[in-house]
């Protein structure tokens, strides 16, 4: 669901995925809407009144993370086949796949600069991925559980890992190190958000509570209870003014930070020795390195907003539901074609049934007016038993032909092994004769 809460609080239900859906991002533009479901679908929406979207269909198991490039290029999607996958968003393509995990890709994200990926999975494994060779280039690994999520800081020079095993920690990706251990939480770590200006972090835990860590000073400065169960995801706005947090008490709220801008300058300074002139401060700077427990601290500050919040919810809230026509439609795919010089094309998207109206030719104006007159699916003459029917034989084709290509690649690898054991055993042929 879309929220818009100006002037008043209203609410899009887009309708399309046929499971739950695990995971939405805005692209870094904001002019389209990334979603994973367990459907083992994704799917890109622009974020209308229209509800256009495009499906990619490429995994074989739910999918459980997506995540855009920092410029909108790429989409970076995780899933329980063990698998991330790259997403080219220009041509509205497939780019490749990392393997190299052995269990569930909870979670994969891109480094602020686009040149990495890290991934966790509940192999116990977090790794980092080079996205020019496709490689990994570095593995960090635990022995007690396994990280729900993981995400880079600001500068892309750390990762934060949200573990299972209730804990916190940041990594040094240039000396695979870890830097800092927080272990605050009395229940599993689903998910964590760096602040922009990369010194806090806050994270959602299955305890209920949200927790804001120094990462200056190295310590837990607020705890958050608003929610009446597991909190799930947590997210700071673009600038860090404001943060929201969504659980399974089915509530989403908003917070606003306090942080004074002056005053965490004032405390870099005062904790950061440097030795050298360079950029801004990052945590390879930070001191002490040794875990941080804070098992017996009391200087942090508990706060309940339960008597205070406005509680937005009511009987019967206003929700507009907006079937969406996927982009495989005929009358969305007929126009493949560069627009002319004259037509400007709507960022840098290809894909037509993602072009804005404002943006569109004038003959893909026409046929998205012609597709208001579409019958809704309730209206359509195919019963749903059979519509659901095709859908489940369309998949097993896809996985049919993922399957057949597979075995042909491990075919003609055969084939070449073949060729180099015929080639040397007729060379040993031909030695054994000359000597002979």
């Amino acid at each position: 669901m879309l929220w818009s809460c100006r002037p008043q609080a209203r609410a899009f239900r887009y309708v399309g995925h046929r499971d739950v859906v695990t995971s939405v991002q805005f692209s870094p533009v904001g002019n389209l809407l990334a979603s994973a479901s367990r459907d083992r679908t994704v799917r890109l929406w622009i974020p209308d009144k229209r509800g256009k979207s495009s499906e990619f269909k490429a995994h074989t198991a739910p999918v459980r993370s997506v995540d855009f490039s920092a410029d909108g290029q790429f989409l970076a999607t995780a899933s329980e086949d063990k698998s991330i996958k790259v997403w080219n968003m220009y041509r509205q393509r497939f780019l490749y796949s990392l393997y190299r995990h052995t269990h569930w890709v909870r979670c994969a994200r891109f480094s602020p600069d686009g040149r990495l990926i890290v991934s966790c999975s509940e192999d116990k494994t977090i790794k980092i991925w080079d996205t020019t060779s496709k490689q990994c280039v570095s593995n960090f690994s635990d022995s007690v559980g396994f990280a729900n999520f993981v995400d880079f800081n600001p500068n892309g020079t750390c990762i934060a890992s949200a573990g299972s095993d209730h804990t916190v920690k940041i990594w040094d990706i240039r000396l695979n190190k870890l830097l800092q251990h927080y272990q605050v939480h009395s229940g599993g770590v689903n998910c964590l958000s760096f602040h922009p200006s990369g010194n806090y972090v806050i994270t959602a835990s299955s305890d209920g509570t949200l927790k804001i860590l120094d990462l200056l000073e190295g310590r837990l400065i607020y705890t958050l209870q608003g929610h009446t169960g597991p909190v799930f995801t947590v997210s700071f706005s673009k600038h860090g003014e404001q943060f929201s947090s969504g659980g399974a008490d089915a509530q989403v709220l908003l917070w606003r930070t306090n942080f004074d801008e002056p005053n965490y300058k004032d405390v870099a300074k005062r904790n950061l020795k440097r030795l050298h002139f360079d950029s801004p401060p990052h945590l390879f700077d930070i001191y002490p390195r040794t875990p941080h427990n804070h098992e017996g601290k009391t200087e942090t500050v508990e706060i309940n907003p339960k008597l205070e919040v406005t509680d937005l919810q009511s009987s019967t809230p206003p929700v507009v539901d907006i079937l969406s026509f996927d982009s495989t439609t005929p009358t969305e795919t007929i126009f493949r074609t560069l627009p002319d010089k004259g037509e400007e094309m709507c960022k840098y998207f290809l894909n037509p049934s993602l072009i804005t109206l404002e943006c569109a030719p004038t003959t893909l104006k026409k046929k998205t007016e012609d597709m208001s007159d579409l019958p809704s699916e309730s209206q359509r003459s195919i019963p749903l038993a059979v519509t659901e029917a095709l859908e489940h034989i369309m998949e097993q084709l896809s996985v049919l032909t993922q399957t057949v290509s597979i075995l042909e690649q491990r075919l003609t690898l055969t084939e070449d092994k073949l060729k180099d054991c015929l080639e040397n055993q007729q060379k040993l042929c031909s030695a054994v004769q000359q000597k002979s």
